[in-house]
Parts: structure tokens; sequence; C-alpha cells
């Protein structure tokens, strides 16, 4: 898309391709007539929709070694568990913030290989990850910036999927082979995803296009920051925090959306970089990796409709107004507050909440924080108030990730792709794993309830 250096307001023709026709309309009255299912009819059949039950309990659909989730205990809630191969989160970031370095590479290693690394295995693998993190000759003038998205996970799946033609053996599904294109992957996502931003900034609404590559010395966090900030600049409480939030997105547990499609899309057999772009598709969606966006726009609302952010009772009172649907989007949602699998607590919010005090302290936005903890306290009790729990509700770990971003002032249209450039690595993990113990294709059984109808010969119709 060409820019407008026009000095008047020129007005863009329609894409005819972009139009819904009248005929499309009354051809989609006919899908919403016809394709209708009673919810009813899930619980007469017996049919976990969504893969769970009326308890928040997934459907066992498969066994993994890579993460576990503990929400449960001797039939009760508890607070919330996480271990990446066995070790518990908490003792992971403990470890790595003990002796004040950055831990992403760490846990990549730890996730895809099943053990910790020594001193000498993690600086090897530094250095693996380092001489991947660049892209083809030519890749970001003839891919990234002669296609710019609108949207940057767009981009993303786009340029994954052309990597495939770069890649000289990208259907061998060997573990040596998709274990170099899973590390290529992990190390050039965090380019992909802000080169693709700079490339819409620079088209769409004639920002200065700024280029930067990455240093190799550098970790994923810091390159991150220096490729997005046009100064290369940051602090290292910045780069450490962002660096928090790429260990706890690394990785849920095989069951999230984007990690089970990753399992079903490699059962087929298919090639990684298909996996990935499918998988991509699957966090774009505001129910799994954008809700944190959701989270900074409702906190943005609140503040503005809010006078004093200090009276418990006006921010009760406007979070009973959001989930009585008349304000903000009028979804009557809480963004940020319950989990699918969490109960009291998400110990991912509890790490990450620690990072985002010191952050906040360090950019003056104190302030900002005390109103994210008061919401944080009352959201559970107006929801309690208003509508049957069947089990607890907490902070999850959007609430305070998306508000780490706006600190950090990272685009809104990263919050998404950041998501990826760390989840990916639980997807390689998951596709290996799913290679090694190599099965059946994933190939759940839905139930029909479509009636028998007799054809009618066209002439009769």
């Amino acid at each position: 898309m060409a820019k407008n250096n026009s000095i008047f307001d020129v007005q863009k023709p329609e894409n005819p391709f972009s139009v819904i026709t009248p005929e499309i309309l009354k051809l989609s009255e006919k899908i919403t007539s016809n394709d209708v299912i009673p919810p009813s009819m899930y619980k007469e059949l017996d049919v976990k929709r969504g893969l769970r039950d009326i308890n928040g309990n997934g459907v066992r659909a498969g066994l993994t070694d890579i993460s576990r989730i503990v929400s449960n205990k001797d039939g009760h809630p508890c607070e919330g568990e996480l271990y990446y191969r066995g070790i518990n989160i908490e003792d992971i970031v403990e470890g790595f913030t003990n002796d004040k370095r950055f831990g992403f590479e760490e846990v990549t290693y730890l996730l895809l290989f099943g053990e910790l690394p020594n001193i000498t295995e993690l600086e090897n693998f530094k250095k693996v990850l380092s001489n991947y993190r660049t892209l083809p000759p030519s890749f970001v003038r003839d891919v990234i910036m002669k296609a710019p998205s609108k949207d940057a996970m767009n981009a993303l799946s786009r340029s994954v999927l052309t990597l495939y033609s770069y890649d000289d053996n990208p259907d061998d599904t060997s573990i040596p082979n998709v274990l170099r294109q899973s590390l290529q992957l992990i190390a050039q996502l965090p380019l992909l995803a802000i080169y693709a931003y700079r490339a819409y900034r620079y088209y769409y609404f004639d920002k200065s296009l700024v280029i930067h590559t990455p240093k190799p010395e550098l970790s994923c966090a810091e390159n991150m920051l220096r490729l997005l900030r046009t100064d290369k600049k940051f602090t290292p409480l910045e780069a450490s925090v962002l660096d928090m939030c790429l260990v706890l997105h690394a990785e849920h547990g095989g069951g999230n959306n984007s990690s089970f499609t990753t399992h079903v899309v490699t059962s087929s057999g298919t090639d990684t970089y298909s996996s990935v772009a499918a998988s991509l598709g699957s966090l774009k969606g505001p129910k799994h990796g954008g809700a944190n966006i959701k989270v900074v726009g409702m906190l943005e609302d609140i503040k503005e409709n809010v006078k004093d952010w200090d009276d418990d009772e006006e921010i009760k009172c406007y979070l009973h107004k959001i989930l009585d649907k008349q304000a903000f989007d009028k979804s009557g949602l809480i963004y940020g507050m319950g989990h699918a699998v969490y109960s009291l607590s998400d110990p991912r919010a509890n790490i990450l909440k620690r990072s985002v005090k010191a952050l906040s302290d360090e950019k003056g936005c104190q302030k900002e924080f005390n109103l994210y903890s008061k919401i944080e306290k009352l959201a559970p009790e107006v929801i309690g108030e208003k509508r049957s729990i069947y089990k607890g509700v907490s902070a999850n770990v959007d609430f305070y990730s998306g508000f780490v971003y706006n600190i950090l002032k990272l685009p809104p249209e990263l919050y998404t792709p950041i998501f990826a450039v760390a989840r990916i690595v639980g997807w390689s993990a998951h596709r290996l794993e799913e290679i090694t113990n190599a099965g059946k294709i994933i190939r759940p059984a839905y139930v029909s309830i479509s009636k028998e109808k007799k054809y009618v010969p066209l002439s009769e119709r």
C-alpha cells in the first residue's frame, strides 16, 4: 500500500473485495437460521462444550511432560501453582532473579530439553539463539515491507509461512531438523513482530521507518527493547521486567488453545512452519492472547470515569456498571479477572505483580499501580455479588501484563505478538513431544444432531 503524500484529503476508493454485498447478507441469514444448536442439547447428550465440564475441569485429551498446572487439591480449590518440567515457576524465578540475570533463555532450554542447563550449556545455548537471530537476505524488504498488514499477528503468520520457502528441508519432521527449525523461529519471531509493526506505522501512518539490528551479546528482552526504541535505549529494570513477562508466558500446559492447536496440527504430520502459523492464528483470538489489550482499555475507561481512585465504593460502583453491561464495551466482563483453570490465584499474576511494583516506582506510576491493586481486590467481591461462582475468581496474568507493556510504552499492536514471542517456546516443546511420541492423528468425536432429509430435485424446490 502506497503512502498518501498529498496535501489534499483524498478519499480512498472502496475495495470491492472487502464489501459485504446484499447477496452475502441474504446468504448469511441461512447460516444464522440453520446452524443454531440449542445449548440444552450439550447437557442432554453429555457433550463437554469447550472440552470443559461445569466445574471447569478439562476433558483429558492427551499426556504431556512439558508443564503442569495445579488449581485443585483433594477436590478443593487451592492457590494456583505452575510447574515447568516439574520445577515450580516460583523457584525458577527466584533462581535467576537472585543471580540478577535474565531467565527467558534458561527457561527455553528447560522447556525444550527437559532439564536445567549448567553454566557452559546455557552460554552455548545463548550463542546458538544469537546466531539464529537474523533473517534471510532481503526478507525484510521483499516480504515484510512489500505487504504490510494492519495486524502484526497476521504479519507474523505470513512471515512464518514464507520462511518455509527459504528452508532447504522444510518438510523433514525428524527431531534434529524440527529442533533446528524451532530454534530459528524462537530467535526470529521478535524480529518478525517488531519489523512488521515498523512497516505498519510507516505505510499506514506515515511515520519514520526505523529498522535496527539485534546485538548478539544481548538477551531476547534487551534486543526487543533495542529494536523498538528509536534511540535503542532502555534501563536494566525495563529489560528484566519484559524478560519476566516472557518467562511467565512461555508455557501453560498442553490444554491451552494454541498449544492444543500445536498438538492437533503436528499429529497430522505437517511441517513446522504450518504448525506455528496455526498456533499463531489461535493465539490472535481475543479469548486467548488478546485479553491484555482489553484490560488496558478497561483500565483507561475506569481512570476516566472514576474521579477518586482511592474511593473503594466509587470503584465498586463503576465495576458494577461494567458487569451490568452499562460501561466500557458493554460486554459484562471485567477483563483480567478469572481463569479457565485457576481459581484462588494465578501464580503468574502474583509473580508479575512484584515486578510491576518495582517498575511503577521507577516510572512514577504508583498511583496507577494502586488503582490496579484495588481493582484486583474489589472485582472478585463485585462478581461474587452479581453472579453464581462455581470456583474462585482472581486476577490472571493478563491483568498485570498489559499494565507492564503500557508502562514500558510498548504499542498495543504488539501486546499479542509479544505473547507469541514467548509462547512459541511452549509450542516448540509440545511439537517435539508430539513427534517423539508419534501416534494417531488427533480427531475427537462430534455428535451429529442432524435429522435425515430427502433429496428434492432442483426443479421441485
